[in-house]
């Protein structure tokens, strides 16, 4: 897994809430065993028409978003079934940063197994930023996880809270196997004390 210390991206708005993992990546592309290649079946079904032609109206879809790694959404992003797909998805299309109001748990969690960050701010300050996206467009954000603070070009600078655990993990590029693996010297020696082939 990258590590992620700062990040600085151009900001596509999703202004939609409670969109679920199966709109994130619909289940029909879950057959893949290996982590990549999810990006693009992401948001499939709005994405796409139903002839499979790209829908021109959707967010991302739009000229304006090209390369856009901040996705900026509303409350309860990420909600239903707990598949990891759905950050893999996200961040195999480019995503680095998802800001929130709040997150479904699950997903809030996979995001830093993956080396995504979520942010969560409070809903007045997500107004803001979808208004600041919208008047400074094309908008760019910057996230540093080591000062924990939100910036853009124009003024913002707000902070963020992240658990100091995720934080750690991220800001060091460790996964669950890497956070064990850290441990590597005092696993060994427990191994040797107990004969533990």
């Amino acid at each position: 897994m990258n590590p992620f210390t700062t990040h600085t991206g151009l900001v596509v708005s999703l202004d939609r809430a409670n969109v679920d993992t199966d709109q994130i990546i619909p289940k029909q592309f879950l057959k893949r065993i290996e982590r990549t290649g999810f990006g693009e079946f992401l948001f499939w079904d709005w994405r796409r028409n139903e002839d499979g032609s790209e829908n021109p109206d959707f967010e991302l879809n739009r000229p304006s978003a090209k390369g856009a790694s901040v996705l900026l959404a509303r409350r309860n992003f990420g909600s239903g079934s707990s598949r990891e797909h759905a950050p893999w998805a996200l961040e195999d299309y480019g995503f680095r940063v998802v800001v929130a109001p709040s997150f479904a748990d699950i997903f809030y969690n996979n995001c830093f197994k993956n080396g995504m960050l979520p942010i969560v701010l409070s809903e007045t300050q997500v107004d803001d930023l979808f208004d600041r996206a919208e008047r400074h467009a094309p908008y760019h954000l910057t996230a540093d996880l080591d000062k924990q603070r939100l910036t853009d070009e124009h003024g913002l600078d707000i902070p963020f809270e992240v658990d100091p655990i995720r934080r750690h993990s991220l800001l060091n590029g460790l996964d669950d196997i890497g956070m064990t693996l850290a441990h590597a010297d005092k696993i060994s020696a427990y191994e040797a004390a107990h004969g533990v082939a």
